[in-house]
């Protein structure tokens, strides 16, 4: 694309059956705010949306679980994310609901444009029901033992206490969770998108992104590879979109294919509100008159941000609804992030294992900033991420503290003592002056460039540099040691045009901490284009009293943010306990474990190289049930490994994951194939297999293993 004319950024619409975690912020929601802050401060035209997604079993779970009706579920979730959202500072243009009425008549004339075309296919296939509360049963809504663990609450798509994927037809004494009886199967009809028909177009979509994220192109070049099937855009239950079809009674939309159409009708709900057709000319912001250039003009750049987990949805079947209904474009880019997790933990809402942010807003008062700061620090950009309090104190002291807010308040204070609080005049540069400002005038640019190409841990980093580079000015000239005063004003100007700078260059990424630096400098709106000009404080210029920007972590609240995710783990091992405790007589008995092998010898072992390696892509090898073909960076080269893992991880699920390989392992031909090392797994008592990775995250490729 050239030089775009304008830009749409969404960040998903999550289920409204919970409050917004940690891991939700570092997976899509920071990384589109700082992205849409960056344009807007360049003036581009930007429209931001995001939402609800207020369909679907989750919510009907989540009901069902607090004895509510979906919309009061929906109602109470939107509410306490709305205002999380807004007290942490993601500034949509609109956060929307797909429960209004606007969204719901959009998204079933969507559907009815594709029906008319011809694009559906109607297919019938058997269901469970349940005769007594007179509906389909989705697999969450079947429970029943587990057939690999005796787990007696097992739901029909997953064991909570062992792990195991399950379909409901592997439940023993399955029952349905709504009112207790045997689910009976029974015919239904629901119409499906042929992927398979419009696999030809969708490649040729994906490969003209060449630029797209590894762990994203992978994962759709996976699907791909494995070849996409028809999927049912429809369902049978009693909440969603209904469908818009005669002898449709009982039946709704997909929630994947009415949620992303979400975006559309919330741009289109922001266009029609009269508030906003005032704001159509403030810079930064919307200037169309209308949401079509923004969904329907080539030269609208669409970036999606997203996790990892809705890849396919954005990359292939949204892409695909927008193919089938025609005028619409397609996504630029969708730079998904990995996962985060919490304390080398998984984030687990079922097991309350995450930091809930409006719990954080409520216990850490006025510190957005620096969780922000944090998360973008360790953002999953290409692998999963750790969250560690530990990590987060020391990064609050040691870098926004000691060097961000111990720079600016230094030159504030040394500026008011020795100047009244007004801009000394710099003369007579040395080459030291001129080289730091030299320095200065990069920096717009680095930051910049790296949010472009969605790097933002990078683009914060600069951004420290850029307050390391001021810390280091002013402690090696030292002007409150030095007599010459003429001296001292240069040093102290130089030293607060880099605060200044830096008040426009944080916006991005720390929007609480500009307001406070602008207002101490005496500052107005500033764009980025002005962070160019090393002399954006004229000599003379008025300066309010210095406060700091940070202080250190209160070890007293941190103490209590740490004893309650130690309650919380000690909690889940106590039940993890009992239940291990329960079954394990049952499963030992059944699969006992494999005896010691004959010993070896250390030259033996010692012959054998171990390395770290990651995972760059993954399909299903034609013909066979049990091999995934792996391309595997192993730091030292990148190359292919045939690995007999299918009947437990799907393709697209391991895109990205770090794992230990044999790499002097004798090259083997299966299938035409040359496999050229060996994937190391553990396997358990009941013969499922789990890789054997790094317990820390961002092991570099190639790392031993000794």
């Amino acid at each position: 694309m050239s030089t775009p004319k304008r830009y749409t950024v969404t960040a998903a619409l999550i289920y409204a059956n919970g409050p917004i975690h940690i891991g939700h912020l570092a997976g899509c929601y920071l990384p589109s705010d700082i992205y849409v802050r960056y344009l807007r401060s360049n003036g581009e035209d930007v429209l931001f949306v995001s939402g609800t997604d207020e369909h679907g079993v989750p919510i009907m779970i989540r009901g069902f679980m607090e004895k509510k009706s979906p919309q009061e579920v929906v109602d109470k979730y939107y509410a306490v994310i709305d205002k999380s959202f807004k007290d942490f500072g993601i500034e949509f243009d609109i956060y929307s609901r797909t429960s209004k009425p606007v969204h719901h008549k959009f998204s079933s004339d969507f559907f009815k444009t594709l029906h008319d075309k011809g694009y559906f296919r109607e297919k019938e296939s058997e269901q469970n029901y349940d005769e007594e509360a007179k509906m389909f049963l989705v697999d969450r809504f079947i429970v029943g033992t587990c057939p690999r663990c005796g787990n007696p609450r097992a739901y029909g798509d997953q064991c909570e206490s062992c792990g195991s994927d399950l379909s409901p037809d592997e439940l023993i004494e399955p029952r349905s969770a709504l009112s207790g009886s045997v689910p009976v199967k029974k015919t239904t009809k629901n119409w499906f998108l042929p992927l398979d028909e419009m696999q030809p177009k969708l490649e040729k979509f994906i490969a003209s992104h060449p630029e797209w994220k590894a762990n994203v192109a992978g994962q759709c070049k996976s699907w791909l590879a494995s070849g996409l099937h028809p999927r049912a855009m429809t369902r049978d239950l009693n909440w969603g979109v209904k469908v818009p079809l005669p002898n449709a009674e009982g039946k709704v939309l997909y929630v994947w294919f009415d949620a992303p159409i979400g975006y559309i009708t919330a741009s289109k709900e922001w266009f029609e509100q009269p508030e906003t057709r005032n704001q159509l000319t403030y810079g930064g912001k919307p200037k169309s008159a209308s949401w079509e250039p923004y969904w329907k003009d080539k030269d609208t750049k669409l970036v999606h941000f997203i996790g990892k987990d809705n890849i396919v949805f954005h990359c292939l079947i949204f892409p695909a609804m927008l193919m089938a209904h025609e005028g619409y474009i397609l996504p630029d880019n969708v730079p998904a992030n990995e996962f985060l997790n919490l304390e080398s933990r998984k984030i687990s809402t079922s097991r309350n294992w995450a930091i809930w942010l409006h719990e954080y807003l409520e216990e850490m008062p006025g510190k957005q900033d620096e969780l922000r700061y944090v998360l973008t620090a360790i953002s999953p950009e290409t692998s999963d991420g750790d969250f560690l309090w530990t990590d987060y104190e020391a990064r609050v002291n040691n870098e926004l503290t000691a060097v961000f807010s111990n720079f600016v308040h230094r030159t504030m204070v040394l500026t008011h003592k020795n100047f009244e609080g007004k801009v000394p005049e710099a003369t007579n540069y040395t080459k030291e002056d001129i080289l730091t400002l030299e320095e200065i005038a990069k920096y717009p640019e680095k930051i910049g460039s790296l949010i472009a190409q969605y790097k933002f841990r990078e683009g914060q980093q600069e951004l420290m540099n850029l307050a390391r580079l001021g810390n280091k000015y002013l402690s090696d000239n030292e002007p409150w040691k030095n007599p010459d005063k003429e001296r001292v004003k240069t040093i102290l100007n130089i030293s607060l045009q880099i605060c200044a700078n830096l008040s426009v260059l944080c916006e991005p990424f720390l929007p609480f901490t500009t307001q406070k630096l602008r207002g101490m400098l005496n500052l107005g709106q500033m764009n980025w284009n002005n962070a160019k000009n090393t002399n954006l404080l004229a000599a003379g210029h008025s300066l309010n009293e210095p406060v700091m920007l940070f202080a250190k972590v209160d070890p007293v609240l941190l103490k209590k943010q740490i004893e309650k995710l130690d309650h919380i783990r000690k909690q889940q091992e106590e039940a993890e306990k009992q239940a291990a405790a329960s079954n394990q007589q049952s499963s030992v008995a059944a699969n006992p474990l494999e005896p010691q092998k004959d010993v070896t010898t250390f030259d033996d072992f010692s012959k054998m190289d171990i390395r770290i390696g990651t995972i760059l892509s993954a399909e299903k090898m034609p013909k066979s049930d049990k091999l995934l073909k792996l391309e595997v960076d192993t730091g030292i080269d990148k190359r292919v490994v045939l690995s007999g893992i299918a009947k437990h991880y799907k393709p697209e699920d391991i895109i990205g994951q770090q794992v230990t390989i044999l790499v002097n392992l004798a090259p083997r031909k299966m299938m035409g194939i040359e496999s050229n090392g060996m994937i190391l797994m553990s396997e358990n008592d009941k013969g499922e297999l789990s890789f054997v990775a790094p317990t820390k995250t961002n092991q570099n490729n190639g790392s031993t293993v000794k």
